[in-house]
């Protein structure tokens, strides 16, 4: 792996250089444009407006738009001169419990690797550290042209840095959620006995089928070969009279499916007696033996 950004973690008077690599990668088929009568490509080529002539990559620089007539160039000087404590260094702001931190801020996640033996220790150091606490810090950090939040956490034996998303990029979901719904603790439980019923599973075990099926495609073609055709839906089986019954079935399939063995007519069980209504008693139960005949004196 090439690192794509080296600089250092900053936390109070410890500094740890380091190098930060991608800790993902798109595996995504991409396509190409084609003229569709030859198939010839079609490409896009980068002109000069003003020469009216194509350009080659070293001729071409950045620019911020202040008007529809003024452009102000920016090099890559500019950048490196920079006025920010966070240009060449991932300066720690915070440690938080990681449970304060909302999923929806994480965005793409990147390894730090120590640089060099004299980061060795303060490596380590903040590792265990952020192991013990069960924190992350909270950090700025300059990269890709701007100035960006992350957070430092630890995945298996590695520091890794998670850029996160300030307040302002983050949209209110306002009007989104449905309201004025109500549902019933037994739907609720049905819900959560169908959670229990598909079970959990391990992760990694989980493929890109539309991947796959589409080197099929393109594995086909390129041979001459018909490609593979998708299956015809399956049927349905039934109108879904209630959303309770949609639970119920669904439970059913997902047992089905694991081989366990579901008897005609199973109804589970509630998960929480205590959420059930207590029974009333009836008249059979309720009614008093009648009282014993006294004998004759």
């Amino acid at each position: 792996m090439r690192p794509v950004w080296s600089g250092a973690v900053s936390f109070g008077l410890v500094t740890i250089p380091i190098k930060m690599y991608s800790a993902t990668e798109d595996h995504s088929i991409r396509f190409r444009q084609i003229h569709m009568p030859d198939h010839g490509l079609v490409r896009n080529r980068k002109v000069c407006e003003i020469e009216d002539r194509e350009l080659a990559p070293e001729e071409i620089g950045r620019a911020y738009e202040v008007s529809r007539d003024q452009l102000v160039p920016i090099t890559d000087e500019d950048l490196d001169q920079l006025p920010l404590p966070t240009a060449k260094a991932i300066d720690v702001q915070a440690f938080v419990p990681e449970e304060r931190l909302d999923a929806i801020r994480y965005g793409k996640p990147y390894y730090l690797e120590r640089d060099g033996v004299v980061a060795t220790k303060p490596y380590v150091l903040l590792r265990e550290a952020l192991k013990r606490s069960d924190k992350v810090a909270v950090a700025k950090f300059a990269f890709h042209g701007r100035e960006r939040l992350g957070a430092l956490r630890v995945v298996g034996d590695a520091i890794v840095l998670q850029v996160m998303h300030w307040d302002d990029e983050i949209r209110s979901a306002d009007g989104i959620a449905p309201s004025g719904v109500d549902v019933s603790d037994s739907e609720v439980d049905e819900a959560m006995a169908l959670m229990d019923a598909i079970g959990p599973t391990d992760i990694s075990q989980y493929k890109d089928q539309y991947r796959e099926a589409m080197e099929a495609i393109i594995r086909a073609k390129a041979e001459g070969a018909e490609p593979p055709h998708a299956e015809a839906p399956a049927e349905p089986k039934g109108k879904v009279v209630d959303l309770m019954s949609a639970l119920q079935d669904s439970v059913r399939a997902a047992k089905q499916s694991r081989g366990e063995e579901v008897g005609e007519g199973e109804v589970r069980e509630m998960r929480s007696k205590k959420k059930a209504p207590a029974k009333k008693a009836t008249k059979k139960t309720a009614k008093k033996a009648p009282a014993k005949k006294r004998p004759a004196s």
